[in-house]
């Protein structure tokens, strides 16, 4: 399914300002992915990414944040006004990328590749809701996925136990 895909790192992504790259500059970090949305109910976890990110980025941790249309039409704006809300509203530094779905014919490639290897609740790939996030060690492997309601904090310990190689 991925024959030009040897790894995360291949996936083509355009970031929120249109450049087009691979994740191959993320190679040896630990990532989290998350689909994200400016009018969502979960739209808080901003702040708390950010945290997460500012405090683990030296150890090589990064949040990687994929806007996301298609729950409840909760990210309507251009990938402009998207980085405009970001940075006013929460002051992100974490990298962002360009409005993409993770969900139906349309989906992303990154995104089916991540429900493929990381499945949600019962065995099902498709993604529930906004801010569904994905821990990719620094292999490249996807390591856990989790659900909305989990928040940045929770992620936390074992982000840690990631960092130390625990």
């Amino acid at each position: 399914m991925y024959a030009d895909v040897m790894t995360i790192y291949d996936f083509e992504v355009k970031d929120i300002d249109g450049k087009v790259s691979t994740l191959k500059e993320y190679e040896g970090k630990l990532l989290v992915i998350v689909n994200v949305a400016s009018q969502c109910g979960f739209t808080p976890q901003y702040e708390g990414l950010e945290k997460l990110y500012l405090k683990y980025r030296e150890k090589g941790v990064v949040v990687l944040g994929f806007p996301c249309n298609q729950f409840g039409a909760q990210e309507q704006g251009d990938d402009a006004e998207i980085k405009k809300f970001c940075n006013l509203k929460y002051n992100i530094t974490f990298p962002l990328f360009a409005k993409i779905e993770v969900n139906g014919p349309g989906t992303h490639p990154l995104y089916q590749f991540l429900k493929s290897e990381e499945k949600g609740l019962f065995g099902t790939e498709g993604i529930k809701w906004n801010f569904t996030k994905f821990l990719v060690g620094r292999d490249g492997k996807v390591l856990k996925r989790y659900a909305p309601q989990v928040t940045p904090e929770a992620l936390e310990k074992e982000i840690q136990s990631y960092v130390e190689g625990r």
